[in-house]
């Protein structure tokens, strides 16, 4: 799968949920670098479409994980 339908995948995602996080990325399109595909997107969107929210939860084990998701605006 080239860098372009990769973009393509996430652009349609935010498109329509609006979100999308690293784990969604890799568990439904098997995209591993979430946070380039995002870069892509941005430099040709405009920095200002995509914002990051900084989420903390707790994991299987109770230990607190930190981790991007991404908001279409």
């Amino acid at each position: 799968m080239n860098t372009e339908s990769q973009n393509l995948m996430v652009l349609k995602h935010l498109d329509r949920y609006g979100q999308i996080n690293p784990k969604q990325a890799d568990r439904l399109y098997g995209i591993m670098r979430l946070g380039a595909r995002i870069y892509d997107l941005r430099d040709i969107m405009g920095k200002d479409r995509i914002k990051t929210l900084k989420v903390a939860k707790k994991n299987r084990f109770g230990k607190v994980t930190r981790f991007a998701n991404y908001v279409l605006q």
